[in-house]
This record gives C-alpha cells, structure tokens and sequence, in this order.
C-alpha cells in the first residue's frame, strides 16, 4: 500500500472521528441549543427578556419548562407571559424540507399580566416588536435570481425554514390586567380558552416570526376581548371628577 493511500486512509478515518464527536456532542447539546436559541432569538424579537428553565427533546417531541416572558420598557408588571410548560409535537420527517409541519402547540394554565402602558398596552409593544423584527428579517433576505429578472421587490420565500402549526391551544388563561395609575398592582380577569388550528397552511407555511407575531396577536386579541382599558380610564376619570366635585362643594361650603 503506498504512503498516500494511507495517508488518505488516515484522513478519513480522522474525519470519521471527528463527524462521530460532532454528532455526540451535538445530540447531548441539543436541548441546550434549543434552550438557547429561545431565550436569545425570543429576547431579540420581542425587546424583553425572554427565559427558559429546560428544555428536553425526544424523539418528535419538545418540551419547554418554565418559560417567561418579560415587559418591553416603561411596564410596572412582572411579566407579561409565564407557563410551567409548553409542549411541541414535531413531524421529523419534514426537518429537512423548507416546510416543517408542527402537529401540536399545548400551553396549558399560563399566567398572562396585561397592562396597559402610557401610548399601549404590553401585549401590542411586544407584537409591534416582533412584527418589526420579522420584517427585518425578511428584508435581509437574498433577492431570487427571479426576482431580479422580474425586477419585483419580493424576496426569495424559499430562504430560511418555515412552520405550519396544525393545532395551536391555550387552556387555563389564568389573566390579570393593570394600568398605569395601579402602580403594577393587578385585578384579575376571565379569560377564555384559545385553539387554532392549520396556523400558516393557507400561506404555505410562515417565518418563526411571523408566527410568533400570530400567537401574540391572538392572545392580543383575547385580552382585549376581555377587558377593556377605556371604559376602566373613563370610570375611573368619572370617579376622580366626581370626588373633585365634592371636595369643592366641601370646601365652598
């Protein structure tokens, strides 16, 4: 055998090696990457700070423990979101297409805070936040050689994953309202439950965050429903004109 097939031989037994390291460590880091992938892209596209205390994936499954959601500035709350656990059915077989296909999204008795801020409440901050940050992203995005010949302003949709969720649900909404005059002090409100299903299909699939807008949308648009800030302000406005009222009446007296 001569010096440079074993040398060749040696390289890729070395190469061999190195693949068999790589695909150890990254099978034992993967929930560590996912983990940390959530609390720094999370934390990027919402402009609060984002944490989670595990996570463990096995085979099609994800499972997300203790994740919270932080205020943007200029909130008194605590949070906006935070759950014990969140958890996620994969269909792996989609991984390697530009479509991944999401069987189920499960949160389960979250405790949401919305509060209402000097311009908006915490809920429209944030998806004003991630709405921003998906159009960055996509803005990023390499022109199609195309769209370069069409001379059309559309990105390439083919860049980058994207998800349909099959069935999103939020059950056991355990939710507070605040506003500024309540000096981070909360009342509580009843909240129904959330379930949507094909999330993304009608579009062919959407970015991780557009969804992410999607979801904070749809939990936007259940706390509205449930309690409105304007009419709080009015009688609390009427409340405070009134006492003024009599205060003057005392006084004049």
């Amino acid at each position: 055998m001569t010096n440079w097939i074993k040398k060749l031989l040696l390289l890729g037994a070395v190469l061999l090696v190195l693949l068999a390291v790589a695909t150890w460590w990254l099978m034992g880091h993967t929930d560590r990457l996912i983990r940390s992938a959530i609390e720094t892209y999370g934390s990027e596209m919402t402009q609060a700070t984002v944490k989670v205390e595990s996570v463990k994936f096995s085979g099609d499954q994800i499972v997300i423990r203790g994740l919270m959601v932080g205020n943007p500035k200029g909130f008194k709350t605590a949070h906006a979101f935070k759950v014990d656990q969140i958890d996620v059915a994969l269909d792996l077989a989609t991984f390697t297409q530009d479509v991944i296909r999401v069987h189920h999204v499960r949160i389960d008795a979250p405790d949401v805070i919305y509060e209402k801020g000097d311009a908006m409440t915490n809920f429209d901050a944030i998806q004003k936040n991630v709405a921003a940050y998906a159009a960055d992203v996509s803005a990023r995005l390499p022109i199609s050689d195309a769209s370069k010949t069409e001379h059309s302003p559309k990105t390439d949709a083919g860049k980058g994953k994207r998800l349909i969720v099959d069935d999103l649900s939020i059950r056991q909404i355990h939710a507070q309202a605040s506003a500024a005059f309540m000096n981070g002090k909360t009342i509580a409100l009843t909240v129904p439950d959330l379930q949507v299903s094909h999330i993304g299909q009608a579009k062919g699939g959407i970015p991780p965050g557009e969804l992410g807008q999607e979801i904070v949308n749809l939990l936007r648009q259940r706390l509205s429903a449930a309690f409105s800030f304007d009419q709080v302000l009015k009688a609390v406005g009427e409340v405070q004109s009134s006492t003024s009222k009599a205060l003057k009446s005392l006084i004049g007296k």
